[in-house]
């Protein structure tokens, strides 16, 4: 008794004891909060996939294939991942009106939980880029200088330096960007829609992708405000004046044309 008296009174009992209880109860909260937890995230998933496959087969299986295999009249879906879908359903180029060398955005037919729904079930048919968060597309604080250089660099040969938009071939375009949705931006970079290419982030980081967006941001704000009149497609200094220079001199050429006719005339007469 005298010797469990002394180890009681031990200067180092209260922190064993401490942390016994600590590892009692982290034991406790491993072995039953996770679990339930990821049972519930489980059985939430499963209904959104469940209830997406329902939407899928209505609005999108005529064309993409009753398990998204793809058919002759649209691709396969297997492998695309879930921000194909937000992107393409979400402004509203799915599904698709009428047949064409490119789907056009419209107003969106599904609201966001159905399309949330509809983009689980896509992304179970197999691996591809997921639905990004606000962290990862959100624009404050990105370098603005840096994305318009990768913007010039990767982007600007079809969608103008100010993301204009422009013509392709074969009746495919590049759509303005102006008004676009930060998160839609970023899907399509990490998808590819339609005739864009991919941007993974192998190619282009996260980072770089906020830079990009944070760009778009910046110039479409100050769109608005134009210091030089008409923007011209916001080409820049050159074509404005070259157009300047083209009609101003046009206009001198007409002039002095007018004047040597009235002269010619005074002098006949």
């Amino acid at each position: 008794m005298k010797k469990l008296s002394a180890r009681r009174r031990h200067p180092l009992a209260a922190l064993v004891v401490l942390l016994f209880a600590l590892a009692v109860t982290g034991g406790l909260y491993a072995a039953f909060a996770p679990a339930d937890k990821a049972q519930a995230d489980t059985a939430a998933q499963s209904l959104a996939i469940e209830e997406g496959k329902k939407l899928y087969a209505v609005g999108c299986a005529s064309c993409h294939g009753t398990g998204g295999q793809g058919s002759s009249d649209g691709p396969s879906l297997v492998g695309v991942g879930a921000a194909a879908v937000d992107f393409q359903v979400g402004t509203g180029r799915m599904p698709l009106q009428q047949p064409g060398a490119q789907a056009p955005e419209k107003p969106a037919v599904y609201s966001q939980a159905e399309i949330d729904q509809m983009a689980a079930y896509v992304g179970s048919l197999g691996a591809g880029p997921a639905v990004p968060g606000p962290e990862q597309y959100n624009p404050e604080g990105a370098d603005i200088a840096n994305g318009g250089q990768l913007f010039r660099t990767n982007c600007a040969q079809c969608h103008n330096f100010t993301g204009e938009g422009g013509a392709l071939t074969e009746g495919k375009y590049a759509p303005e960007l102006e008004d676009v949705d930060p998160k839609h931006l970023y899907e399509a970079m990490d998808t590819g829609p339609q005739a864009m290419p991919v941007f993974p982030d192998t190619l282009l980081p996260e980072q770089e992708k906020r830079d990009i967006i944070a760009y778009l941001d910046t110039v479409n704000s100050s769109k608005s405000v134009s210091p030089g009149g008409l923007s011209l497609g916001g080409f820049g200094p050159v074509t404005e004046g070259l157009f300047a220079w083209t009609f101003g001199l046009g206009a001198m050429i007409a002039v002095a044309i007018w004047v040597a006719a009235r002269t010619a005339k005074a002098r006949k007469s």
